[in-house]
């Protein structure tokens, strides 16, 4: 059950405001495999660079793996763009991991603005809302995590003004955990903050002179 539900947004497409939200694809990887070249990016998200066909390897993961759930953020004006690709209006990466077996309702959510000229602006805000929605909305998501380097400082600060409290740091990994817990206040206010979301067909998204 879990499994067809991660699996449905292989198809969904998420416009908001600012961004789209679409799933993690095969186009979409030589743009991600340029970004986590960077140290910045590498050290921020404690991850070890893979090589462009390791990196392939973990799309396909990521697309079939039934305790993950991710979404490429997109510049949603640019994305509107006739023949605009996808690849060309890439920001970052949305995430939640569903690894808890004991509580499938805990979603431990991870967000990356990967491009530095969308920092800053509300995209990664926007993207983190969306995902959050989507998680309580259609994954059954009532609780949720955020795991963030003590240095990042602006990605804890965001988490915070989401209504994410800190309850634990760990010094051997330099790592502070958030925790947001969906009341039923909670959930009016994040349907609330993305009532304006349209939830589409990626496939139709998809202009026919772009595939």
């Amino acid at each position: 059950m879990q499994s067809a539900k991660t699996r449905n947004n292989q198809s969904t497409a998420l416009r908001g405001d600012r961004v789209a939200l679409v799933p993690y694809c095969s186009q979409h990887v030589a743009r991600y495999h340029e970004w986590m070249q960077s140290e910045e990016l590498q050290r921020l998200t404690a991850s070890e660079p893979l090589s462009l066909e390791q990196e392939y390897e973990m799309q396909r993961s990521w697309r079939d793996d039934a305790d993950k759930c991710t979404f490429i953020v997109l510049d949603r004006e640019r994305w509107s763009e006739q023949g605009c690709r996808d690849e060309d209006c890439m920001v970052g990466d949305v995430n939640l991991f569903l690894t808890d077996t004991e509580d499938p309702t805990l979603g431990e959510i991870e967000i990356m603005i990967a491009e530095p000229s969308y920092r800053g602006r509300g995209f990664g805000k926007e993207a983190t809302l969306m995902m959050m929605s989507y998680g309580v909305t259609e994954l059954g998501i009532t609780k949720f995590e955020a795991k963030i380097g003590q240095e990042n400082e602006a990605s804890i600060c965001m988490f915070k003004k989401l209504h994410f409290k800190e309850v634990s740091v760990n010094s051997v990994f330099q790592e502070v955990t958030l925790r947001l817990d969906i009341s039923d206040q909670e959930r009016q206010w994040l349907l609330d903050q993305t009532k304006h979301v349209e939830k589409k067909s990626y496939i139709e998204q998809k202009l026919p002179a772009d595939r």
